[in-house]
């Protein structure tokens, strides 16, 4: 896929034609519309076309991945429904309305131990999800963009830079981001991060790499050296991926 004469195209659009892109990657509820850059706006609606476009995301239901090998999702992205393993916890839970169920080493748990599983699970979800659809999520809500400028990537290779910081959203509203995008791909090659958005230092999240289609949108499970493994998207699952705690197995699905 290549991007290279879209993507400036884009950029240098008229406001018009800005406002046709968004039309067509449309912002969540409480982007901060009125603080963002129409640069920034046009760069992001630019990379959601270069994964496949607005309307292949939304269309996707169930994503699974294993972030960096390790902790299992399967994430419903139309009900809330999530399941997530990690080693010998099992938690089957809504997202959305907080309740749920969790099994430790295959026994089923309650009280305050069930409330801890029910927000770690729910917990990992946030952080593992962000590494794993981090460009889909640009203009979210609570979300501010700004132009950074052009630069080369880490790799050397020719960028478009987004700055995201947040407004009184998420469990971390005080981080800012610093996001790569490719000028040949349109998608996002590396990023940045700062804990506070006051802070000096940054620190070097590492490269998006390795982009594959899944569904009808693509996916980078490449981190560095961590990698996503087991990422597959589902049109359909059984109500037992989000219901029986036995372990989900990939490939009983594919």
């Amino acid at each position: 896929m290549r991007f290279l004469r879209i993507l400036p195209l884009i950029i240098a659009a008229s406001a018009a034609s800005a406002g046709f892109a968004a039309d067509a990657n449309p912002a969540q509820d409480g982007f901060n519309h009125a603080e963002s850059d129409a640069k920034a706006i046009a760069i992001a609606d630019a990379t959601m076309a270069a994964m496949g476009g607005r309307q292949a995301w939304d269309n996707t239901r169930h994503v699974t991945w294993r972030f960096f090998g390790n902790r299992l999702h399967v994430w419903d992205k139309y009900t809330g429904n999530h399941r997530f393993e990690n080693k010998d916890l099992t938690v089957l839970s809504n997202l959305n309305t907080g309740e749920g169920r969790a099994w430790k080493a295959g026994v089923e748990i309650t009280g305050t131990e069930l409330e801890e599983a029910l927000s770690s699970a729910k917990g990992a979800w946030i952080n593992d999800a962000y590494w794993l659809v981090m460009p889909y999520k640009l203009k979210d809500s609570g979300v501010t963009l700004k132009y950074v400028g052009e630069v080369n990537d880490p790799a050397g290779a020719p960028s478009e830079v987004l700055q995201l910081t947040f407004q009184e959203v998420g469990r971390t509203p005080d981080n800012k981001y610093h996001v790569y995008v490719n000028q040949e791909t349109g998608l996002v090659s590396h990023w940045m991060f700062w804990r506070n958005f006051n802070d000096a230092e940054s620190r070097d999240l590492g490269p998006w790499t390795d982009w594959n289609k899944h569904g009808d949108i693509l996916i980078a499970s490449g981190h560095g050296k961590r990698v996503h493994t087991g990422i597959a998207v589902f049109d359909t699952l059984p109500d037992t991926a989000y219901l029986d705690p036995a372990p989900f197995v990939l490939s009983d699905h594919q």
